[in-house]
C-alpha cells in the first residue's frame, strides 16, 4: 500500500467507494459522499484540486450540525494497493499546534470496509507524517477518536501517539466523550 495524490487516473475507483456507500467523513457518511459524487459529476477536475489546499483557499466546510466554517489548509492523500483503499487527510493552521474549536484533530483517516485488517491505516498514518513533517513545522499532530474505537486507537500509538486528553466534542459534533493523542513528527534521523 503507498499513499498517491488523487488524480484522474485514481478517481474511478473513488468513485466506486463512494457509491458503494463508503464515505471518508465518519459522522457524516452517506450525506458526505453524495455530496462529493456530485461535485466530482460536476467538475472532476476542480474536485481533485480542491483536495490539495495548502494555502486554505476552498470551499467552506460543513460540519456534521450543517454549520459552515472556514477551510483550513490541507491535503488529502489516498491510499492506493491497485485500486483505491482508502483516504487521509492534513489540516493545520500555519505557525501554531493550535486548532479552531471545529477542528478535532489535524490528521484524520478512513480505510474501505473490504480492506480493513489489513494494516492500511497504521501504513498511511506513519507515510503521512513524513509528508506532514515537509510541509508544516509542527512538533506533533493531534488526532482524536471515539473511546469505544479501539482499532483507531491502535493505529495512532503504532505510530508513536500518547493520550493528551479525554475531552467532550463541541456541540456542532454532537457533544460526544473523545480521545485526543499527540503523535509526534519524525525526525530527520529517523529515515536513515
Amino acid at each position: 500500500m503507498q499513499l498517491v495524490r488523487p488524480s484522474t487516473v485514481h478517481l474511478p475507483s473513488y468513485v466506486d467507494a463512494l457509491e458503494r456507500g463508503w464515505s471518508a467523513d465518519n459522522v457524516r457518511g452517506a450525506a458526505a459522499a453524495a455530496e462529493e459524487l456530485a461535485r466530482i459529476r460536476a467538475d472532476a477536475s476542480a474536485f481533485l484540486a480542491s483536495l490539495d489546499h495548502l494555502g486554505g483557499q476552498g470551499a467552506p466546510v460543513t460540519l456534521p450540525d450543517g454549520s459552515v466554517v472556514p477551510r483550513l489548509p490541507g491535503f488529502r492523500r489516498w491510499m492506493w494497493d491497485g485500486e483505491f483503499a482508502g483516504s487521509i487527510g492534513f489540516r493545520w493552521q500555519p505557525g501554531t499546534t493550535a486548532l479552531p474549536p471545529y477542528c478535532l484533530g489535524h490528521i484524520g483517516y478512513a480505510v474501505v470496509p473490504w480492506k480493513q485488517r489489513l494494516g492500511y491505516a497504521t501504513a498511511a498514518l506513519r507515510l503521512m507524517l513524513n509528508e506532514v513533517r515537509a510541509v508544516a513545522a509542527l512538533p506533533y499532530v493531534e488526532i482524536t477518536t471515539d473511546p469505544e474505537n479501539t482499532a483507531s486507537q491502535r493505529v495512532i500509538m503504532a505510530a508513536g501517539g500518547v493520550l493528551h486528553e479525554r475531552f467532550v466534542e463541541p456541540a456542532s459534533f454532537g457533544s460526544q466523550p473523545g480521545l485526543r493523542y499527540r503523535v509526534p513528527l519524525p525526525t530527520a534521523e529517523h529515515e536513515r
